[in-house]
């Protein structure tokens, strides 16, 4: 099949290279010419695992091809995929400006019969406008609009994509459904489910699922709150929730909150179509003031075990908000590293991947060149995002470079007794303290970080 492709970012090039490799003739189409340029010069605009190969594999095969000219992927194709942005607004609403443009413009380019395909993450309703802009441009054109929402997770989307835990397809027409099953067929027939719904609710399935999973994220992490106090441990605990079928294990490690591209967008979108439908969402809006209370309260936490933090050295582990990605939207270390300046300390930081996207966002941090390096004369280690590259760390090593020997992980990475026989004193997440000479308690103040919150609500 030929298949055209509107935005080369993560979910358009994710996408596009993973239809080529499964046997489609796919075109991608960006009116960045930078990015074209650098596209069919070997590169890539993002990072993703395996993303490059796989580019360089289908571009050899001829089947990947890409191009400014919204013709060359729009004219004879049997689909068309819309992955362009859609930012949240000024009032958490999706901005669907770039779909609308790209709906007309594909209009312009139409031959014969074509699904149009919302694969951007988009509001319930989002498909009928798409449709009438389509219309009013072209009245004699023949197309259906459909929505196939992505669920790829940054770091292993690949695999996400081709081995998919599921693929949805809203469509209101047998034409659409049928071409739709064809697109999946090579999936479809190693196992992949399909779900065939109404336009509508498929819209809705994307922003359903993502929410749940804020909520889930926020839950832990204040069960892991509640764990420090009482004195049990988080991860246990997760570990016997997890093992009940109806709740999973999934999505059940305490963090520093929920960040990326998604899941902060599409709650607040969400609780955006709740608004407008008269419908109150309180328990996603529970879970997306949760997050923000959480990552506003990164660095009360590191002063609570570290005390006055006026002329500390901290070392920060990972940008990122997540490992296997260097998307810096809505990362932690976005509240928590300005905070720690604030609090007058000197930040030195180090991640695999996201240095480059970062360092405009966090003026006067020092940037490193790795891990070690960050942790020169530190008197507390953050980790904050869970590389596996920091995972291996020798804790011996790093607790020589350190001034004082302190690491608090919001990632629950190590062992206690790890690193505590490194030398080092241990907080992290849910669990008790561990110190290198002794076991001590809970030692974050919750207290702390509520006087941190109010501060923060004040200004």
């Amino acid at each position: 099949m030929k298949i055209g492709i509107i935005g080369t970012g993560y979910v358009g090039l994710v996408t596009g290279a993973c239809l080529a490799e499964v046997g489609h003739d796919v075109v991608c189409i960006d009116r960045d010419a930078s990015k074209i340029a650098l596209l069919e010069n070997g590169g890539c605009p993002i990072y993703e695992p395996g993303l490059p190969e796989l580019i360089a594999r289908n571009r050899s095969a001829g089947r990947l091809t890409f191009s400014t000219r919204m013709a060359d992927g729009v004219r004879d194709a049997e689909a068309v995929f819309i992955a362009v942005g859609t930012p949240p607004g000024a009032n958490g609403d999706a901005d669907l400006r770039f779909v609308h443009a790209v709906a007309e413009e594909i209009a312009d380019c139409l031959t014969g019969f074509t699904v149009v395909v919302t694969k951007s993450t988009v509001p319930v309703g989002t498909g009928d406008q798409v449709e009438r802009l389509i219309q009013h441009r072209r009245a004699n054109a023949d197309f259906a609009v459909v929505s196939n929402p992505e669920f790829l997770r940054e770091g292993c989307a690949i695999g996400d994509f081709l081995k998919p835990d599921r693929i949805v397809v809203g469509a209101d027409e047998s034409r659409a459904r049928e071409v739709m099953a064809a697109v999946y067929q090579p999936l479809t027939r190693q196992g992949a489910p399909l779900l065939l719904t109404e336009r509508r609710t498929s819209e809705l399935i994307k922003y359903a699922s993502n929410a749940f999973l804020a909520v889930k994220i926020s839950y832990i992490n204040e069960m892991a709150d509640l764990c420090e106090e009482v004195g049990a441990d988080a991860l246990k605990v997760a570990e016997g929730m997890g093992l009940d079928p109806r709740i999973g294990g999934r999505f059940l490690q305490p963090g520093p909150g929920y960040g990326g591209s998604c899941f902060p967008k599409d709650t607040k979108a969400l609780l955006s179509t709740g608004a407008q439908s008269g419908v109150r969402l309180r328990v996603v809006q529970a879970a997306e003031e949760a997050n923000a209370d959480r990552k506003r309260c990164l660095a009360a936490r590191v002063a609570a075990v570290a005390g006055d933090l006026q002329g500390k050295t901290i070392a920060v582990l990972g940008l990122a908000f997540k490992a296997g990605t260097d998307d810096m939207r809505e990362a932690a270390s976005l509240d928590l590293i300005p905070e720690l300046q604030a609090r007058g300390a000197t930040v030195r930081a180090f991640d695999p991947e996201a240095m480059d996207a970062a360092a405009p966002m966090l003026p006067g941090a020092v940037f490193c060149r790795d891990a070690y390096h960050a942790l020169d004369g530190a008197d507390v280690m953050v980790v904050l995002t869970e590389w596996d590259d920091f995972a291996k760390l020798d804790l011996a090593r790093a607790a020589g470079r350190m001034r004082r020997r302190l690491m608090v992980d919001f990632r629950n990475l190590y062992s206690p007794n790890d690193v505590t026989a490194a030398g080092i004193d241990y907080v992290s997440l849910g669990r008790p303290a561990a110190s290198a000479g002794r076991e001590r308690g809970a030692v974050f103040s919750h207290a702390e970080e509520e006087q941190s919150l109010q501060r923060a609500v004040a200004e």
